[in-house]
């Protein structure tokens, strides 16, 4: 009796599919065993091609993460005996060679993403190659897609990612969890990468492939609740994520123009999405144990609890945000919400003292040619307006912001 042929789609779509729902797991356990991040990657990739071809075959194996795990491990000793010029590299051959034997090929792989994502966040990188390293191993973009993110071209990113790599290496970055004296400091660390990758993935324009990036953050923000349960900042992260992701549909009009949060279609907002994050933040504050990601989400929560908004509870929240972090970037948040609170006056004096520290920052232009035009001084409102439209990284803001300088002008 012959078995039948594995059908080809289906292996591949298989195939697809661990890459990208176990490949940050498996990546983990690799770079935990062989303490290096490229040869891990080589080696995954590797046995991926290998699983094509024998799963093509012979259909899937019992445990195919355990299949991949070990066939990588035997990748890597291939890799590393090509390579070997020292005793040294002869003594890790030694080494990985009773792990790939001790390896029983089934899918109870430890879980080491924790650790990976501690490393890929470790302050000796820059935050650009922290947000980049993590996307490229946990969030399980491609060179391509990353550069693609930060609008680089391939090879610029390769070579950021290739020093990384190498840097954590040769410094010896430890492959660890930090101890608890430092766990609140690295924490925040990582969550805002993790958060970085969100924006970034907001921000993008319709149809991009790097939209994704939204769903890789919540994928990450849901991974580090999993594996640290019971830490209110995680769970303030995930909930402002959410809720914030809840309202991408409405973002956009018919005509690509961005669309500001108080005229978006509330029916399109996913409420799923919203009731997870209140429940979230519910959660979270329930430990009191207070955090800036915990107030930015209560925030947002503000934003789509009623309309208008409760301005001036919002107010009190950003005065609670600037005590940790007293960032321009907060301060020209509160101003925002300050006037929209009935303060109009008072919030374009504060934006105004801020005007050189965010000179090069968009929003800030396109807050104060807004609160500029409803003091009247209309002048100072267009010259503000056409800074932010030459600013304006996104179409879709470009456009929504031609049409309020437009509307700025008829109203003088």
């Amino acid at each position: 009796m012959h078995r039948a042929a594995p059908d080809p789609q289906a292996v591949s779509r298989a195939i697809d599919a661990l890459a990208r729902t176990d490949r940050g797991r498996l990546l983990s356990a690799l770079i935990a065993r062989l303490k290096n991040f490229q040869l891990a990657e080589d080696a995954l990739q590797d046995a991926l091609a290998s699983a094509v071809v024998h799963w093509g075959r012979t259909g899937l194996p019992a445990s195919p993460q355990g299949w991949l795990l070990k066939v990588a491990l035997r990748k890597a000793i291939d890799l590393l005996r090509k390579a070997a010029r020292e005793d040294r590299k002869t003594a890790e051959i030694a080494r990985l060679s009773l792990d790939e034997a001790a390896e029983d090929g089934t899918d109870d792989i430890p879980d080491e993403r924790l650790r990976l994502i501690f490393t890929c966040c470790h302050p000796a990188l820059e935050p650009k190659t922290q947000v980049a390293l993590t996307l490229r191993t946990l969030g399980g973009l491609s060179t391509p897609e990353v550069a693609n993110a930060f609008l680089d071209n391939e090879a610029t990113m390769g070579q950021r990612l290739s020093r990384a790599r190498a840097k954590i290496l040769a410094a010896g970055i430890p492959y660890a969890v930090p101890g608890p004296e430092a766990w609140a400091e690295r924490l925040q660390s990582v969550l805002t990468v993790v958060y970085l990758i969100f924006n970034q993935g907001y921000s993008c324009a319709a149809g991009d492939r790097v939209r994704q990036l939204g769903e890789e953050a919540i994928y990450l923000a849901r991974m580090l609740n999993s594996l640290r349960p019971e830490e209110a900042e995680i769970e303030g992260l995930l909930a402002l994520i959410l809720i914030t992701e809840a309202r991408r549909a409405a973002r956009l009009a018919a005509d690509g123009t961005s669309v500001p949060i108080a005229s978006q279609d509330r029916k399109l907002w996913n409420d799923g999405r919203i009731a997870e994050g209140f429940s979230l933040l519910d959660r979270a504050m329930a430990r009191r144990a207070a955090g800036p990601f915990q107030i930015k989400a209560a925030i947002a929560a503000l934003h789509v609890q009623s309309e208008p908004p409760d301005w001036r509870q919002i107010v009190l929240l950003y005065d609670s945000l600037l005590r940790m972090e007293p960032t321009p970037v907060v301060q020209l948040n509160r101003a925002v919400a300050l006037a929209e609170a009935g303060a109009p006056e008072a919030g374009l004096r504060v934006l105004e003292m801020l005007a050189p520290a965010l000179d090069a920052y968009q929003p800030f232009h396109a807050a104060h040619a807004e609160l500029l035009s409803r003091c009247g001084r209309t002048g100072a409102a267009l010259a503000a307006y056409d800074r932010a439209i030459n600013l304006a990284s996104n179409p879709s803001d470009a456009v929504f912001l031609r049409h309020r300088r437009a509307q700025a002008a008829e109203n003088a």
